[in-house]
């Protein structure tokens, strides 16, 4: 596929990431694939040259977290880009309707898929809420306008993803796509759900639940600093004390806050107020028990 490239961050998942590869490359879109690897220790970079030598391999020697994915994008030639993560893929036919979107939109910078999860297939709750329409449909977009998107099953163009930034080196993962969706947002860019765009994610079953929680609560309130007005960023740093923060988790906000501090913006009041749309809608459906105080799940 010309236009398009899929970027693939991983670390340490050799065998997911050759699942993953493998489904790629049999996708009839036959887009280009690059895989930057973040200093894994598994011998991942010798998997992906010995069994996949088409795949563009960025082999880093220290992990970037997120940030790797930035590395993959400025390496790309196309004018759009597909994310994926080592446990997901695209559904056949998804990216090439995609592109043909971008086409179509020239204000659309971000597109959010429907996720579908595991072996069932369950559609992630993320997707659900956005097919909701809580911030209408704008005629110039081709679905339901979004202020947040997963990473792991979102195209973006290329060209706006750069200028603002990508993802945000202050959060390293998790949450990172908050502050570039509200960057996005801010300077005009259209960020759209579109169901017919497909993806699928099957992550590992089990892991540290708690410690991803924590790790979402961590972030949000880091992006919260970069972006939101003063009291909503007080707020998140209080829900991460609410959390039941172990010192790890906050030695690890206060080491980062001083450069979310540096890149600290004034709020934008239209994506301001867009958000304060989301958490009136999230209240409603039942994801949150306080409306405007924590983040919004199309945030994080």
């Amino acid at each position: 596929m010309s236009d398009l490239t899929v970027v693939i961050a991983t670390r340490d998942r050799a065998a997911q990431l050759a699942h993953t590869l493998d489904r790629l490359r049999r996708l009839p879109d036959h887009p280009e694939i690059i895989v930057v690897d973040n200093g894994s220790t598994d011998g991942t970079p010798d998997t992906v040259r010995r069994h996949f030598p088409r795949v563009r391999l960025l082999a880093l020697r220290a992990n970037r977290g997120a940030g790797a994915r930035n590395l993959g994008v400025q390496a790309a030639r196309t004018p759009y880009v597909a994310f994926a993560d080592d446990d997901s893929w695209w559904h056949p036919g998804a990216l090439t309707r995609a592109a043909t979107l971008f086409e179509r939109h020239p204000r659309l910078a971000a597109l959010a898929a429907r996720t579908l999860v595991g072996p069932q297939e369950r559609l992630d709750p993320m997707s659900a809420f956005m097919a909701s329409a809580p911030l209408g449909r704008p005629d110039d977009l081709p679905g339901p306008a979004v202020l947040g998107f997963l990473a792991c099953a979102a195209v973006v163009r290329r060209s706006a993803f750069l200028r603002c930034g990508g993802f945000d080196p202050v959060v390293f993962f998790m949450g990172e796509e908050a502050r570039l969706a509200y960057d996005l947002a801010a300077t005009g860019w259209g960020l759209a759900y579109y169901p017919e765009v497909v993806a699928h994610h099957h992550p590992a079953p089990g892991g540290d639940g708690t410690g991803k929680r924590l790790l979402a609560t961590r972030n949000a309130a880091l992006t919260a600093w970069m972006r939101r007005p003063l009291p909503v960023a007080w707020a998140h740093t209080q829900a991460l004390w609410q959390a039941g923060a172990d010192p790890g988790t906050l030695r690890g906000f206060a080491a980062r806050l001083p450069r979310a501090l540096a890149r600290r913006r004034v709020p934008h009041p239209a994506v301001e107020a867009a958000l304060a749309r989301l958490a009136a809608a999230e209240y409603t459906a039942g994801y949150r028990t306080i409306p405007d105080r924590v983040p919004a799940l199309a945030q994080v």
